[in-house]
């Protein structure tokens, strides 16, 4: 790296419509009251999107009832392991944003995504956060054989180097470059595309000097996933970087609008609560319980007595009031011993296909 190729006149379209609608996003996402209203439910949504490429399948509602209590799920433990692995993506999502120093983009970062993404998982013994040390090849016939092992140091070093050098062309361009570099590397003997997808939108939001991560590619990769997988192969083939950034453009302008309308319903939804709360005697924290809910869409009756200090039969009537109100319902998924509530429509708004 960099790429021996020069910038063709025929992408510039591509790219300035992608440009427009990133910037139109993230200025939505600058604006919004509290960033964790749009941000949240496109996280969960990458997490499961990304894992279901890599053909780990978890529905919303099993990652639902994880996130609630993850001892409390009845389900086997085979059905447990996919939907641990998806939390774990969505763990790793936030890990940088977490950290006190975030760490710049770097091998370091990238062997700590893959610690918290394999972690008591079944790839687990895969060695989470290092390297590999053995050969591994793409598809069951060996489609795609990544550099031996005594390559790989000298690979990644030249990745690092990369990564923190003057860059060539637009940074989304040059992210989208990175991400086919990355794979093309495949430094880790497991999770190499659901780490490339984490560190493709860590690098979107870096380079693009975006204020929020808000740009996920996974629903697009997986809608394309016979196209996704051909692009990259044909930069190693016939050095096609045109056909694959094209293809990864047009998903950035894709993936942006939609993430714009799911807002838009997401604001509208939030003025609807507030108009149902309009004229009722009650406590603050009848206006702060709708908000919370965007954050996250449901609640236990623990949680809220926790959260706003009151007694269990005060935090049990508020939520049943809810429900009255057509805000919450009843989660009738299989917990053992705690009733959880939900807000359907903000599920919705979170997990259905829009169509791109």
């Amino acid at each position: 790296m960099p790429p021996r190729w020069e910038w063709p006149e025929e992408l510039w379209p591509a790219l300035l419509k992608a440009r427009e609608e990133l910037a139109r996003l993230d200025g939505i996402g600058r604006h919004l009251p509290n960033p964790q209203l749009l941000l949240t439910p496109l996280q969960n949504r990458e997490a499961q999107r990304s894992s279901s490429l890599e053909g780990t399948y978890a529905t919303p509602e099993q990652l639902l009832l994880f996130e609630i209590n993850p001892t409390e799920v009845e389900v086997s433990g085979e059905q447990r392991q996919p939907v641990r692995e998806v939390a774990n993506y969505s763990r790793a999502l936030r890990l940088r944003e977490q950290t006190k120093e975030k760490l710049p983009i770097s091998l370091r970062l990238i062997r700590n995504l893959h610690q918290a993404l394999l972690e008591n998982v079944r790839g687990s013994t895969s060695e989470p956060g290092e390297f590999r040390r053995g050969q591994v090849k793409i598809g069951s016939e060996g489609r795609y054989v990544p550099p031996p092992v005594n390559y790989l140091k000298n690979c990644l070093d030249n990745f690092e180097k990369y990564l923190h050098q003057e860059k060539k062309f637009d940074p989304l361009v040059e992210a989208f470059i990175a991400h086919y570099q990355f794979e093309a590397i495949h430094p880790f003997r497991d999770g190499n595309g659901r780490v490339g997808r984490l560190l493709l939108a860590i690098t979107i939001q870096d380079w693009c000097g975006l204020s929020g991560q808000w740009l996920y590619m996974s629903a697009y990769f997986e809608k394309y996933k016979d196209e996704y997988i051909d692009r990259l192969f044909k930069i190693t083939t016939e050095g096609d970087w045109t056909g694959w950034l094209h293809f990864c453009l047009k998903g950035v302008t894709l993936q942006a609008m939609d993430a714009q309308k799911r807002c838009s319903r997401l604001l509208d939804l939030r003025d609807e609560f507030r108009k149902r709360l309009e004229g009722i005697e009650s406590p603050g924290r009848y206006y702060q319980i709708p908000e919370d809910l965007f954050v996250r869409s449901y609640t236990t009756a623990p949680w809220t007595k926790e959260k706003y200090q009151v007694s269990y039969p005060t935090a049990r009537a508020d939520l049943e009031r809810f429900m009255k109100l057509g805000i919450l319902s009843a989660l009738e998924l299989r917990l053992r011993r705690q009733k959880a509530y939900l807000c359907q429509d903000i599920f919705r708004i979170t997990y259905e296909d829009n169509d791109i």
